[in-house]
C-alpha cells in the first residue's frame, strides 16, 4: 500500500497527542500526495460532516505481543491487543473519525478532532455514514464513557499568552486531559511537550497542571 496523503497537526511528537479522536477541537489539514492531488478524487465529499481516516502508525514499532496495557486502565492491567486501540499492534494501522470542516482547493481537507502526529501518512479516506457507523446503544467495555478532563491548567506567568487564541485553547484542552504516561506521578518533574512551533513545559501536582514556560 502507498499513502494517499499526510496530515498536518500541531503535534510534532507522540507525547501530548489526544488519546482518541474528537477529544480536542482543533484544526488539522489532510494534504494529498501529488498522484492524488486531483479535485475529482474528493468530488461529493463536502456533503459529509465526518470522515474516517485510515492511517499508518509510523512512529510505533511493530510488536508480536498479543496483550497491552491501556492507559485508560492506568497502565497496570493487561488486555488483549485486539480489545484496545493501542498503537503497538501486529499491523500498524490506525482508524480515526474526524469532523470535516471544509474542502479547500488543492484539494486539502480541513478537519477537526484528529488524534494524529504531524506528518502521519494516510492510507485511505472514507465518508462517515450515520445509519451504518453509529451505534449509540453499543457496549464499549472498559471505555464506556469519554475520559474526563481531570486537570486545572494554571498559567501564573502568562506564558500561554504568546500563542494565538485558537492554539492556546487547543493546548489548554490537551493539558487538561493529562498527557503524562499514567504511571508517572512525580510532582517535581517538569515535562516538555512540543506543540506546533512551541515547546511547552509543565508540571502536575495533584489535579493542577502548572505551565512553566512556552518557548
Amino acid at each position: 500500500m502507498n499513502p494517499i496523503a499526510h496530515i498536518e497537526t500541531p503535534f510534532r511528537d507522540k507525547f501530548g497527542v489526544p488519546r482518541q479522536a474528537g477529544l480536542i477541537d482543533y484544526e488539522a489539514r489532510v494534504v494529498f500526495e501529488p498522484s492524488y492531488r486531483v479535485a475529482e478524487a474528493v468530488r461529493g465529499l463536502e456533503e459529509f460532516d465526518y470522515i474516517w481516516l485510515l492511517w499508518f502508525f509510523h512512529l510505533s514499532p511493530l510488536t508480536s505481543h498479543l496483550t497491552v496495557r491501556p492507559p485508560r486502565l492506568g497502565g497496570n492491567q493487561r488486555m488483549g491487543v485486539f480489545a484496545t486501540r493501542s498503537p503497538f499492534r501486529p499491523n500498524p494501522i490506525g482508524l480515526s473519525c474526524v469532523r470535516l470542516l471544509k474542502v479547500e482547493p488543492g484539494p486539502v481537507l480541513v478537519v477537526s478532532g484528529a488524534d494524529l502526529v504531524d506528518g502521519t501518512p494516510i492510507w485511505d479516506i472514507k465518508p462517515y455514514i450515520a445509519y451504518a457507523d453509529s451505534h449509540p446503544e453499543a457496549r464499549c467495555g472498559f471505555a464506556q464513557e469519554a475520559p474526563a478532563a481531570t486537570l486545572e491548567v494554571v498559567d501564573g506567568h502568562g506564558e500561554l499568552l504568546q500563542l494565538p487564541e485558537e492554539s492556546r485553547q487547543a493546548l489548554v484542552e490537551c493539558l487538561r486531559q493529562d498527557p503524562r504516561p499514567h504511571y508517572q506521578h512525580d510532582a517535581r518533574r517538569v515535562y516538555a511537550m512540543p506543540f506546533d512551533r512551541w515547546e511547552v513545559r509543565f508540571r502536575v501536582n495533584g489535579s493542577q497542571c502548572s505551565v512553566v514556560s512556552v518557548k
